[in-house]
């Protein structure tokens, strides 16, 4: 069992897999230096890249995720906009302060190392750090993996028990146990992981916890639309020059509405909430995973979407959206993956879409089965979905996909909830399907920019 902030986590662009975890994994390494006493004695810090890290973690920003993790910094709350003049400075001076306190020398092209030729068997996203001695002696090396949505594994490593031995009252760990769960305590599937919820946690906690998440959702959407923030009058960053567009359709959209009515306006928003947050992700702003960074954009769209067109939305709704989202999404990462590394982007934006789908239709009054069956939908068409981002940049396909994604999202909650429930296919079934399909999905179209449009589109 997971946590609802286990899926959803605060954090910066542009990757979950790529910036979130490795920056996780680089501070993890630097406190185990401190807590071993070895932090004094570094004098240089390595850091090896491999598979999808190492083939688009330039355009991923992995390198930089790695020096912050190293400088102390975690995702949740490092400030954005401290981050490029922080790097300035370490280019400038080539000293890192490790945890903020010891400084070592540090060259950001000796010592990241771009791998994309190998990789480790464990999983496609690794990452190897090695800390040295003046004197050129070893005096740690760990190995991490980003398993997708910021998650991170250490090599050799287990979860401690503590993380795992809970009094879970409502426990399931396949969509089958979540539907003859909400059988037998008549409760919904937000009921249940709430109850589940505060075996970690008070409920006031979970509950302020979620909607602190929702805020962030709300902030990064007004960023993104350009509203205090002069950046996003600027193109995205990379060689794409690409620009970004949300502002611009935010400002159409809002002068429409004094206009004639358009039947297929709430379309429009739902595209332009997507693709604020996309945008703000690719620029390195503030999101949160939902599951990953890559795939951040559609559960705010949709929630977005029925806090603006649906009479009556609360907050409780929101919190209620969330809980029964991350249910979903906690399936996936249990019985497949949420790393598009892994199975492609059907693990990012499909999930994300099914996620989405199944807590839309919850929120609308939908039963459990018809909750299960608005995911099974969602995920169904974006099977076989690829993860092709050209020049290894989160923008093309990226920003438009996640726009595409909560509108399929809208579409299979409205036709589960036409339904009474009953369906053929099973999400378990769809889940099993998406694993399955990404195990035999070619390296090339899981995140490494080897294919699709990564080698079709020319970069300018």
């Amino acid at each position: 069992m997971l946590s609802a902030f286990d899926i959803f986590k605060i954090g910066i662009g542009p990757s979950s897999s790529h910036t979130v975890g490795p920056m996780r994994a680089a501070q993890q390494f630097a406190s185990a230096l401190e807590q071993g006493g070895l932090l004094e004695r570094t004098a240089r810090v390595h850091t090896d890249l491999f598979g999808s890290l190492g083939a688009t973690g330039h355009g991923h920003a992995t390198d930089q995720g790695v020096i912050l993790g190293l400088m102390g910094d975690a995702p949740d709350t490092v400030d954005p906009a401290t981050v490029q003049p922080r790097l300035a400075l370490l280019r400038k001076t080539g000293q890192l302060a490790l945890l903020g306190r010891h400084a070592i020398v540090f060259d950001r092209v000796r010592d990241i190392v771009f791998l994309g030729g190998q990789s480790l068997p464990e999983h496609p996203n690794a990452m190897r750090l090695t800390a040295y001695a003046a004197d050129g002696a070893v005096l740690s090396a760990r190995s991490y993996f980003s398993v997708g949505g910021g998650f991170v594994v250490e090599g050799g490593t287990a979860p401690p028990a503590s993380a795992v031995q809970r009094n879970w009252p409502w426990p399931f760990s396949s969509g089958d146990e979540l539907m003859a769960q909400a059988r037998a305590s008549g409760l919904s599937v937000a009921g249940l992981m709430l109850a589940n919820e505060c075996a970690w946690r008070p409920e006031a906690e979970v509950r302020a916890g979620l909607l602190r998440i929702w805020q962030v959702m709300q902030d990064c959407v007004q960023r993104g639309f350009g509203i205090g923030n002069p950046l996003a009058a600027t193109p995205l960053p990379g060689p794409l020059h690409m620009r970004r567009r949300a502002p611009e359709l935010h400002r159409e959209l809002t002068q429409a509405q004094q206009g004639a009515a358009d039947p297929l306006a709430a379309m429009d928003w739902v595209n332009a909430f997507a693709m604020a947050v996309n945008e703000e992700n690719a620029a390195g702003g503030r999101v949160v995973t939902a599951p990953t960074n890559g795939a951040a954009g559609v559960v705010p769209a949709v929630m977005h979407y029925y806090a603006r067109f649906v009479p009556g939305a609360s907050d409780e709704h929101m919190v209620d959206f969330l809980l029964t989202a991350a249910a979903i999404g906690m399936l996936y990462k249990a019985n497949a993956s949420i790393s598009g590394a892994e199975v492609g982007c059907q693990g990012e934006v499909g999930v994300a879409c099914s996620m989405a789908a199944g807590a839309l239709a919850a929120v609308l009054g939908g039963t459990p089965a018809q909750v299960e069956n608005a995911a099974e939908i969602g995920m169904e068409h974006n099977l076989g979905l690829t993860c092709d981002p050209v020049g290894g940049m989160v923008q093309i396909p990226c920003v438009e996909r996640n726009a595409m994604g909560a509108v399929k999202a809208i579409n299979a909650a409205r036709m589960a909830l036409r339904g009474d429930g009953s369906h053929y296919v099973s999400l378990d079934t769809v889940i099993r399907t998406m694993k399955q399909t990404g195990e035999d999905m070619k390296a090339i179209y899981k995140e490494t920019s080897l294919g699709g449009l990564a080698v079709n589109v020319v970069e300018c």
